[in-house]
C-alpha cells in the first residue's frame, strides 16, 4: 500500500448532510491527504455556509491531490447538480450523483490511484428513484469490485461487530445462516482484526436462537449449523468460539474477553454497537480488495443544511482507513 496516495472521500448524498461533514472534517484538519469524489458546488455552498476558509478545485486525477490545508480537491465525476438543489428530500438527481460518486472512488481504488474509501451516507430512496437498485453501500462495494465474499463490520471504541447476513428480511435469515456463511464470515472477522493491528484475534460467535437455542430447546441451527462451523474454523487456526446467547455475548466482548462478535443478522448485530452512540461508530466492508470505512449514520435529511451535523463519525472512518493501511 502507498501511503503516499490520498484517502477517497465519497460525499454521499448532497441533500442530506454529506457535503457539510466533509467540509468540517476537512477543516478541522486530517492526518493524511484526501480527494473528494463529489459535487463542487455542494461543497463550495456548504463551506460558505459555514465559513470554512477553504478553497474547493476540481481535478481529474486522484494523484493530483495535495496536502494542502486550505482546499478541497474534488474530482466530479457526474453532472453538476443544482444550485437550487432542495436539501432535506429525496431526489433522484442526487441518489444518481451519490453512487456515481461511489462508482468513481471504486475505480480509483482498484486501479491503484487512492489509498482507501471512506465514505458519507447515501439516501437509498434516492438512489431507488434514480432506478439504481441496491439497498446500500456495501453491495455496490462488492458488485463493482466483484467480490464474493464479503461482510459489513462496525466497530467503535468498545466493540467489533461483523454479520454473517446484512440487508435481508428477518423472514428470510435462517435459509442464509449455512455451515459456508458461518465460516466465511469467521474468516473476514480473523482478517479485519489482523488489518487493525490484533496480532492474535478472539472471534466470538453469536447464536441464531435465544439462549443459543438451549440445547436444541429453541431450534437446532446453533447445533447443526453454527458448531460445526466454528470447529472448522478453529482447525484452520481461527480462535473462534460460540455459539454464545446474544444477549450476553456483546458485553462480555465490550469487557474484553473477545475481540470482534459474528452476529447472525443485522438487528443483532447493530443495535449494541449503535446503542453505544454514533459519534465515533464507524462501518468497515470486509473483504474488498482494498479498504473502505464509512460514518456509522445515514444522511440526516431532518438537520440538512442547518450546519449542526456531527463529523465525529467521518473523522474516526478516516482515521481507521488510516491505520488499516500503514
Amino acid at each position: 500500500m502507498n501511503v503516499a496516495l490520498p484517502v477517497g472521500i465519497t460525499m454521499g448524498d448532497a441533500a442530506g448532510i454529506g457535503p457539510e461533514i466533509v467540509v468540517k472534517a476537512i477543516a478541522q484538519g486530517l492526518n493524511a491527504p484526501c480527494v473528494v469524489y463529489g459535487d463542487a458546488g455542494a461543497l463550495r455552498r456548504a463551506a460558505v455556509q459555514l465559513g470554512a476558509r477553504l478553497d474547493v478545485v476540481e481535478i481529474r486525477d486522484a494523484t493530483q491531490a495535495s496536502p494542502d490545508a486550505g482546499r478541497i480537491h474534488v474530482i466530479a465525476c457526474s453532472p453538476a447538480l443544482p444550485d437550487d438543489l432542495p436539501l432535506g428530500q429525496i431526489n433522484a438527481a442526487a441518489g444518481r450523483a451519490a453512487y456515481d460518486y461511489v462508482c468513481a472512488a471504486i475505480d480509483d481504488a482498484q486501479a491503484g490511484r487512492i489509498r482507501a474509501i471512506v465514505t458519507a451516507p447515501l439516501n437509498k430512496k434516492s438512489m431507488h428513484e434514480a432506478g439504481i437498485d441496491y439497498p446500500g453501500h456495501t453491495e455496490i462495494l462488492a458488485d463493482r469490485s466483484a467480490t464474493q465474499d464479503f461482510a459489513m463490520m462496525l466497530a467503535n471504541d468498545e466493540l467489533r461487530v461483523l454479520l454473517v447476513t446484512i440487508h435481508v428480511a428477518l423472514a428470510d435469515v435462517i435459509a442464509r445462516i449455512t455451515p459456508e456463511a458461518e465460516l466465511t464470515a469467521m474468516r473476514l472477522a480473523d482478517r479485519a482484526c489482523r488489518q487493525m493491528g490484533i496480532a492474535a484475534p478472539r472471534v466470538a460467535v453469536a447464536g441464531l436462537n435465544p439462549h443459543a437455542g438451549e440445547g436444541g430447546n429453541f431450534g437446532r441451527e446453533d447445533i447443526d449449523i453454527i458448531e460445526p462451523a466454528i470447529a472448522r474454523a478453529r482447525a484452520e487456526g481461527i480462535d473462534a468460539s460460540g455459539p454464545w446467547p446474544g444477549d450476553t455475548v456483546f458485553m462480555r466482548a465490550r469487557r474484553g474477553e473477545f475481540d470482534i462478535v459474528v452476529a447472525q443478522y443485522h438487528d443483532q448485530g447493530l443495535i449494541p454497537v449503535k446503542y453505544l452512540g454514533l459519534d465515533h461508530g464507524v462501518n468497515v466492508t470486509v473483504g474488498l480488495p482494498f479498504v473502505r470505512t464509512s460514518v456509522d449514520h445515514g444522511t440526516a435529511f431532518d438537520i440538512a443544511g442547518r450546519g449542526v451535523a456531527d463529523h465525529a463519525s467521518l473523522v474516526a472512518a478516516f482515521d481507521l482507513a488510516l491505520a488499516m493501511t500503514p
